[in-house]
This record gives C-alpha cells, structure tokens and sequence, in this order.
C-alpha cells in the first residue's frame, strides 16, 4: 500500500466502537459471522496495527455466506476496505484470517462456536449467539499467532 500520512485531515484514521445495532445496520442482519470478523479486525487494529492504510487482510473462509460474512465485520474492526482493495476473501477449507503490515503478520483463527441445528426460531437463534460473541473476552473469540520473525 502506499504511504499515506493524512495528519492534517480531520477524518483521517478515525477509531469507532460500533455497537450490535451498528453491525447489524450495515450487514443487514444480526448475524454471528459479522460479529466475529469485528471483534477480529477491532483487536488486529488495537494490537498489531493502528493505521488501515498500512495493513492488509485476507479472510480465509468457505467464501459463501454465512462464512463470507465474516469479511463484513472485519472490514468495520480493522479499517481494511474493499474500496481501499486491502482486505480479500480467500476460499478456504478453514477458517482465519491473515494481516499484514509491512513485514509484520498475524494469523488470527476463530474458535468454533454452537450453531443451533434447525430450530423454529432459527434467525431469533442467531441473534442470541451474535449478542453473545460481541461480549465474550476476545481469547474466548480466537487464538492469535505470530510467525517467527527472520
């Protein structure tokens, strides 16, 4: 990516808490995949890298919903875009999610959660596990690994 040093702009790099209402706004649902992916992209961006324009994200996943969902909210959580062309799905048998920045990488992997197995009220389900995930502590969301540095 190039070099962006915006420090005389005002919107520049801006850090924003969205909410449950927030993440269901945008994705058009409330949904355990997009909560996953925010709460991803909020720690890499507070605990790798604190500059969007800097860092890049691949989503390792099924690429069809509801997996791909979880590109979603790693766009909001870390600031890498579509538009900006720093984030990709990547068709995977597993699920992570791999930033860059620079020379630094972080491989962050969800942990497996209960999906409910047909219930009548499926989406109201859902619902439930999303409000759960978008509270738990993020080592009960996924494991954080860091490649040996050359």
């Amino acid at each position: 990516m190039d070099n962006h040093t915006h420090s005389y702009c005002k919107y520049y790099n801006i850090e924003h808490d969205f909410s449950l209402t927030d993440l269901a706004a945008f994705h058009g649902h409330l949904g355990p995949y997009i909560v996953l992916g925010y709460r991803i992209g909020k720690y890499v961006r507070g605990s790798f890298c604190d500059d969007p324009f800097r860092m890049n994200g691949e989503v390792y996943c099924s690429g069809t919903p509801p997996q791909s969902c979880l590109a979603d909210g790693v766009q909001l959580g870390s600031g890498c875009t579509l538009g900006k062309r720093n984030i990709e799905i990547i068709p995977s048998e597993t699920i992570r999610c791999v930033f860059t920045a620079g020379k630094k990488q972080v491989t962050v992997t969800p942990r497996p959660f209960p999906l409910p197995k047909g219930d009548r009220d499926y989406h109201a389900e859902i619902e439930k596990i999303a409000e759960d995930l978008y509270f738990q502590p993020d080592a009960h969301l996924f494991d954080v690994t860091h490649p040996e540095e050359p």
